[in-house]
């Protein structure tokens, strides 16, 4: 029944008030495969909506609180998601060029999305699965990965400086020449990650497993307590 009242309201409601910025709750909302790109949603609470497919590229999400959103196969490109999306699920979702920086994406799932020139420096991004996604050259700068899952991911080239990966599971990721400077890799999960000409100066590799690693023509490595090699 709840369901029912909340398709019912959204149903009424003026697409063009939401693309203004005039609607501020909408908790809940089915707005799937709706065009809302370039939308100043600025600040609007979608916790939990339903917004599978939809278009979004271009729009302005700063502030606007995403916990639990449905967002799979969602179209992002180019917009600003300066956001709360703690628990949301990303999947397929199209991130190219868009503004993720300082965003709360906590335990989000980005398995399958594009992230291409994204940026993340900053955000919260603890206990969030990214396995096998393609992280290629985009900005991790400070980023709060803790736990977050990275497994077989492509990180080549990626900025990875000041980052927190405690914990984080990086096994068979592509590092090439990733930016780790002074990031926190306590207890990582390195087992068989490409590591060449990485970055490293200044980082915390303690306790890091890298059993079948490849560090050559790492820089800056600096050996602090046995590592798993």
């Amino acid at each position: 029944m709840e369901r029912a009242d909340t398709q019912l309201r959204i149903n009424t409601v003026d697409l063009q008030a939401i693309r203004a910025g005039k609607v501020k709750n909408l908790a809940g909302a089915d707005l799937e495969e709706e065009d809302l790109s370039s939308a100043n949603l600025n600040g609007v609470n979608l916790a939990g909506a339903n917004l599978i497919g939809t278009d979004l590229s271009c729009a302005n999400l700063e502030r606007a609180c995403l916990d639990g959103a449905n967002l799979m196969g969602a179209k992002l490109t180019g917009a600003d998601l300066r956001a709360n999306l703690w628990g949301a699920n990303l999947m397929r979702t199209d991130l190219s060029q868009a503004d993720l920086r300082g965003s709360n994406l906590r335990g989000a799932n980005l398995m399958g999305a594009n992230p291409t020139q994204a940026s993340f420096a900053g955000a919260s991004l603890s206990g969030a699965n990214l396995m096998s996604v393609n992280l290629q050259g985009v900005d991790l700068r400070q980023a709060d990965l803790r736990g977050a899952n990275l497994s077989s991911s492509n990180l080549q080239g990626a900025d990875l400086s000041f980052a927190n990966l405690q914990g984080a599971m990086l096994s068979e990721a592509n590092l090439e020449e990733a930016n780790l400077q002074g990031a926190n890799l306590n207890g990582a999960n390195l087992v068989r990650a490409n590591l060449l000409c990485a970055e490293l100066t200044g980082a915390n590799l303690q306790g890091a497993e890298l059993s079948g690693a490849c560090l050559l023509g790492t820089q800056g490595m600096k050996v602090v307590e046995p590592f798993n090699l």
